[in-house]
């Protein structure tokens, strides 16, 4: 009995010593070093935007990370959300409010989560969820080159994964490492940006006025820098479509932090 009990402390402490080993992996981030890009959408000059370096997630936020962030911020799970936070469909895929169930993986990223609880999440860990920017500059690489949006095999590899069912359901880790040492930016799941919306808002200094609600319209197309570019399209069109507290099953996020 006695060393059933050992055994049952030593697999219990063995499994905590896993867990917090995944969760600092999980955790660790890259410098992504100042540079410029020229934005699909945003710029009227179409001139190149600086992005000042930042450093980015390796990987995007994981059930696992999130269920401990729920632990400790119990007013953000599913029975206590507030309306105005999170639509109905916040976390729905999970068991319970603070179990994401054994159909999920706890390496797998965390989705149907509500900009406004990303950003909490991010704010709770001492870091900010990533600009537009900041975050079209870190994808825009390849394995080896910081712009590869010229190379026609990496749009069809990011077209590719559009056609794709159930990617939100993989583990993290598992698309190319990019050229800043970041996974998943492209494979997985979208992700929410600080400032999501930006290019939409009415006054807003980067509002190119003719594309608020028509990109996959020719007048929605007129004032795009790369008119081939289908895969921004498709990314810019979604970001159109949301709302901070909207939550969708193949959205996650993860987290940025000023390099100071």
């Amino acid at each position: 009995m006695h060393a059933m009990l050992k055994r049952t402390i030593y697999m219990s402490l063995f499994s905590m010593f896993i867990a917090a080993s995944l969760w600092a992996q999980n955790s660790k981030m890259v410098l992504v070093k100042k540079g410029a890009y020229v934005p699909l959408y945003g710029t009227v000059d179409k001139k190149p935007v600086t992005v000042n370096e930042f450093q980015l997630d390796i990987y995007p936020v994981t059930n696992a990370q999130f269920q401990d962030f729920l632990k400790k911020n119990p007013e953000y799970s599913k029975a206590k959300i507030k309306g105005i936070f999170a639509d109905k469909s916040y976390l729905s895929h999970w068991e319970s409010d603070f179990s994401y169930g054994k159909n999920n993986l706890s390496n797998a990223p965390v989705t149907n989560v509500s900009w406004f609880v990303a950003k909490k999440y991010c704010e709770c860990q001492g870091k900010r969820l990533p600009t537009l920017d900041e975050w079209e500059y870190a994808a825009m690489a390849d394995e080896k080159r910081t712009d590869a949006r010229t190379k026609e095999s990496y749009t069809k590899y990011i077209l590719s994964w559009y056609e794709k069912s159930k990617t939100y359901a993989n583990p993290v880790g598992q698309t190319f490492k990019n050229y800043w040492g970041v996974y998943d930016m492209h494979g997985l799941v979208w992700e929410w940006t600080s400032d999501f919306n930006s290019i939409f808002l009415s006054g807003e200094s980067r509002k190119d006025k003719d594309t608020d609600k028509n990109l996959f319209c020719g007048s929605g197309s007129v004032n795009a820098t790369d008119l081939m570019n289908y895969a921004a399209f498709m990314r810019y069109a979604f970001r159109g479509s949301l709302k901070a507290k909207y939550t969708t099953r193949n959205l996650g996020f993860r987290c940025a932090k000023d390099f100071k």
